[in-house]
C-alpha cells in the first residue's frame, strides 16, 4: 500500500476500498453511485469514531441530513483498485449545518482519482425540518473540525 503524503488538508480520517465488480459500470470503471455509497460509508465510519453513533442521532431525535453534494471525478479507478478514502470535517460553526471533504487517492498509481465536499443540515428525524445541533453533536463534530485553508506541512 502506498504512503500518500499530499492529502488535501492534515489529519485525515482514512478507510481502505478494495474496487469489486459490483462497483463497475459499463464504461469499466467506478460507477458514479459507487462513490456516493462509499462516501455515506465513510462519513459514517468517521462518525462513529468520534463518538456518534446512528443510536445517538435516534436517542436524540436530529440527524444530520445530507443538503448538497459537490463532486470531482478526477481519474477513473478500476476493478482490483484499492482506494485510500479520507474525509474531513471542515465546518460546525453555525449550530445548524455542517461541511465534509473527501478524496479518494488510488494506492497504486498514488494519485487521487476523486475529491468531494457534502454540506448537511441538523433536521429533527420526526418532520424532517431544519433545526439547531444538540450538544452532542456541536460538542463531537465541532472538535473535529480541521481549517480547510491550513495545508498539511
Amino acid at each position: 500500500m502506498a504512503d500518500f503524503t499530499d492529502w488535501a488538508l492534515p489529519s485525515p480520517f482514512i478507510q481502505n476500498w478494495q474496487i469489486q465488480p459490483t462497483h463497475i459500470d459499463h464504461y469499466q470503471h467506478v460507477n458514479n453511485v459507487a462513490y456516493l455509497a462509499q462516501m455515506e460509508s465513510l462519513a459514517w465510519a468517521h462518525s462513529n469514531s468520534l463518538g456518534l453513533h446512528f443510536a445517538d442521532y435516534q436517542a436524540i431525535g436530529k440527524g444530520m441530513v445530507i443538503r448538497r453534494h459537490e463532486l470531482d471525478y478526477l481519474q477513473p479507478a478500476f476493478e482490483g483498485d484499492t482506494l485510500m478514502c479520507a474525509t474531513w470535517i471542515t465546518d460546525c460553526h453555525n449550530g445548524i449545518t455542517l461541511t465534509r471533504r473527501f478524496q479518494f487517492v488510488c494506492a497504486k498509481r498514488n494519485k487521487a482519482v476523486f475529491a468531494a465536499q457534502t454540506h448537511f443540515v441538523c433536521v429533527k428525524l420526526a418532520t424532517g425540518a431544519p433545526t439547531r445541533m444538540p450538544p452532542q453533536f456541536k460538542a463531537c463534530y465541532g472538535a473535529a473540525v480541521v481549517n480547510p485553508t491550513e495545508k498539511k506541512a
